[in-house]
């Protein structure tokens, strides 16, 4: 009896572990992500004023803030794009939210251990969908992971919790992630080097110096592209059978 209660106590725990890092991973990023967005001009001019090491920095701060889920990939893509410009600010937002992939699928494997794979397979959808991305090919899991990384809403860290307790392989993983996540990547990216272009120092001068209509026009322009990414991703998760007719 004691045995087996040592032997549930830890898996409990592990799992009582990656729920409240859920909560965590859920909630921080939105509230984080809001607080750089209002920083920009300060944090952009601070990257802009050290050119030797900025651009290393600016890597690795977003591997790590995104790795340990801190911070959302679109504010830190929106940064990258605002001081780097559209080329070499996807690049390294890229190479950043690659590195991330990394820290959050291993810290993710290290805290849940066995435990979550026990409770996705107590759960027949849930079983299904564990199925397709670790017990296929190679090939189909980098399709997969592809897929679910597409959409725009897609939670960057919330996924790599779900994929490394879940026992994703690391290599379909990230190839999966890069491809997935590039063409949100490339227009966050290009729509930030576009407002930088206007000479504002952040979103405040932006606002009052440039109008509205701008603003506006630049907006919808992102918005509809993102969407367009969305209405794909959901129609491949579908025939893939990863999400049903009717999502919430």
């Amino acid at each position: 009896m004691n045995s087996e209660t040592q032997t549930q106590t830890p898996s409990k725990f592990r799992r009582n572990l990656v729920i409240a890092l859920g909560v965590l991973w859920i909630t921080l990023p939105p509230l984080m992500g809001f607080w750089l967005l209002g920083e920009l001009g300060t944090v952009g001019d601070w990257l802009k004023s050290h050119p030797d090491y900025g651009l290393a920095l600016f890597i690795t701060m977003f591997a790590l803030t995104s790795g340990f889920g801190l911070l959302p990939t679109y504010a830190q893509a929106i940064l990258g794009g605002w001081v780097f410009g559209v080329t070499i600010g996807t690049a390294a937002a890229m190479c950043g939210l690659l590195c991330g992939v990394m820290i959050g699928f291993t810290f993710s494997r290290i805290v849940s251990g066995a435990s979550i794979k026990a409770l996705i397979d107590s759960n027949p959808r849930g079983r299904v969908i564990r199925n397709a991305l670790v017990e296929s090919s190679q090939r189909r899991t980098f399709l997969l992971i592809l897929l679910l990384r597409l959409p725009p809403n897609s939670p960057f860290a919330i996924a790599n919790l779900a994929m490394g307790a879940s026992g994703v392989r690391a290599l379909p993983l990230l190839g999966g992630t890069a491809l997935g996540m590039f063409p949100r990547t490339l227009i966050t990216c290009g729509a930030a080097a576009a407002a930088a272009q206007t000479g504002a120092r952040d979103f405040q001068q932006l606002f009052s110096e440039t109008g509205w209509g701008f603003i506006a026009v630049g907006i919808c322009s992102f918005i509809i592209a993102l969407l367009i990414i969305r209405v794909v991703s959901i129609r491949a998760l579908k025939s893939a059978g990863l999400m049903s007719e009717s999502p919430p």
